[in-house]
């Protein structure tokens, strides 16, 4: 059982469960995802994919949308592209590191999901950062499948081996994987879950308690560092898995 009482190895599993349905065309995980007394790990999981979608990249209440930061970037940085993903970059890792962040937030985002408000508040800015960095590359992050790869760079290393038991390896990354596949929005739903449970997995592991999370005063402060550093691998994974396309926008912006 981990720290916030995530079992690691079930949401291992379930993660696992869910990316081999797509391998083997069985996408009744939907129907159960879908259902709203779904509760337990798969609750969780699924509703942890619906906010980081719902909020994350389209924003509500004081969130800004990733659309919305992305395009304040650009205009911060006179249109230039790698400026203002460096800008959206720097933005993120300082509100990971700010302790009055989540507070901020509001209930209403945090109180659907089962997980501490501060491991949410992270997710949240990892989704944003990463797919701000897809729109400012040129991608359509209305798009099903740039969501889900957006999703999929949470997940990091993570991703590849989901990908895999999906049977949806391909080179040139996650992307790639995704584009030459072309998964139907329900199939895509169910690979959204898959990496729900490996998100989970990771709380479970005890990895935002990490350099005294979980140690009250001394805490607060380690886990802001902690946050800024993990956003900064994100944001690094982000800039690899959304290459730059032609022209911006060109994608669909």
């Amino acid at each position: 059982m981990g720290i916030f009482g995530i079992d690691k190895d079930e949401a291992q599993r379930k993660a696992d469960e869910t990316a081999a349905a797509l391998r083997e065309n069985d996408t009744s995980a939907l129907a159960r995802a879908r259902q709203p007394q779904e509760g337990g790990l798969a609750g969780t999981a699924t509703r942890l994919v619906e906010r980081l979608l719902d909020i994350g990249i389209d924003g509500r209440g004081p969130f800004d949308s990733a659309h919305e930061v992305a395009t304040k970037a650009l205009e911060q940085t006179h249109g230039d592209v790698e400026k203002a993903i460096d800008v959206v970059r720097r933005s993120h890792r300082q509100l990971g590191g700010a302790g009055g962040f989540v507070t901020g937030l509001g209930g209403f985002f945090l109180l659907p999901v089962s997980l501490p408000a501060n491991v949410l508040g992270f997710y949240l800015l990892g989704t944003r950062m990463t797919a701000a960095t897809a729109k400012l590359r040129g991608y359509d992050i209305d798009q099903p499948e740039i969501r889900s790869a957006v999703l999929l760079t949470l997940a990091g290393a993570d991703s590849d081996d989901l990908l895999k038991k999906a049977g949806l390896t391909a080179a040139g990354g996650k992307m790639t994987s995704l584009a030459t596949s072309r998964l139907p929005a329900p199939a895509l739903m169910v690979l959204n879950k898959a990496v729900g449970f490996r998100l989970l997995a990771r709380v479970g592991a005890g990895t935002f308690a990490k350099l005294g999370r979980a140690v009250p005063v001394v805490g607060g402060v380690a886990g802001g560092v902690v946050d800024a550093y993990m956003l900064g691998g994100i944001a690094k994974q982000a800039v690899k898995e959304f290459p730059p396309v032609k022209t911006y926008g060109g994608a669909g912006s």
